[in-house]
């Protein structure tokens, strides 16, 4: 059988941090006007105050 080398949970769940960083404060969506999650929701916010 093959070994292969398992990923530590502390490299998982940094993996997956970055993931959601990247995820709610970089991603652009088209559906929001080309802007990041994070961005769209302040714009909005603004709107309403």
């Amino acid at each position: 059988m093959l070994k292969v080398p398992q990923p530590t949970h502390e490299y998982m769940r940094d993996d997956v941090v970055a993931y959601m960083r990247y995820y709610n404060l970089e991603r652009l969506h088209t559906a929001n006007g080309d802007l990041s999650p994070i961005e769209y929701e302040q714009s909005s916010l603004r709107e309403v105050s």
